[in-house]
């Protein structure tokens, strides 16, 4: 398959398939539903989500306990995360493909991203922040690393992989019709539920 950016080939391949292993298992899984039960507390009637970028899906497995019934859909780039994902979700609510190349062709009450907007390449940027919007029915979830400024920082030995920047105000900018109603941080050295020193922003689609 033919990639527009480095970082897409970096993620659908060796890299992101060794990934798979350093982020699941029980302990995750606890972290991200006290998470979301966190980021969401203010929204209402999630009964369907699609997540961008959901590798084999811990933020969509938390998600199904908080919300059982759901429906949810998942876009993910790597092949191997994409048959896992395929355990938990119906084979035709996985999209694989890459968020660069994936135009929703419906609306979801929910669309989420979750430490996935910092590994794409800036230039880039605007074209997912319109597929989020498009793909939100009513709320909007974004987690990620934030910075006032844009910043390219190292990940795990590798340039050009890692971008941190102010995510929710880039997509406020670009979207009027989308509102901030609620916003928190979560600490990698929380005692109890450690996440990786992600800033959340929900936003609702109003109009």
């Amino acid at each position: 398959m033919p990639y527009k950016t480095e970082q897409e080939a970096f993620w659908a391949g060796e890299f992101g398939t060794e990934y798979i292993g350093r982020n699941a298992g029980d302990k995750l899984l606890a972290a991200n539903l006290a998470f979301f039960a966190k980021a969401l507390a203010s929204a209402r009637r999630v009964t369907s989500c699609i997540e961008f970028g959901a590798n084999i899906g811990m933020n969509l497995r938390a998600l199904q306990l908080l919300h059982p019934g759901q429906e949810q859909h998942a876009v993910e780039i790597n092949e191997t995360a994409a048959a896992e994902l395929g355990r938990i979700l119906p084979a035709d609510h996985v999209h694989r493909a890459s968020i660069l190349d994936f135009v929703p062709s419906r609306t979801w009450d929910l669309a989420l991203i979750k430490g996935v907007l910092i590994h794409i390449h800036p230039d880039w940027l605007p074209r997912v922040y319109d597929a989020l919007h498009a793909a939100a029915g009513r709320y909007l979830l974004v987690c990620e690393y934030y910075n006032p400024t844009p910043q390219a920082i190292s990940y795990r030995g590798h340039r050009d992989r890692l971008f941190k920047r102010d995510f929710c105000g880039e997509i406020l900018d670009r979207h009027h019709d989308l509102e901030l109603i609620d916003y928190g941080f979560a600490y990698r050295r929380d005692p109890n539920f450690p996440q990786d020193d992600i800033t959340w922003f929900l936003m609702e689609k109003r109009g």
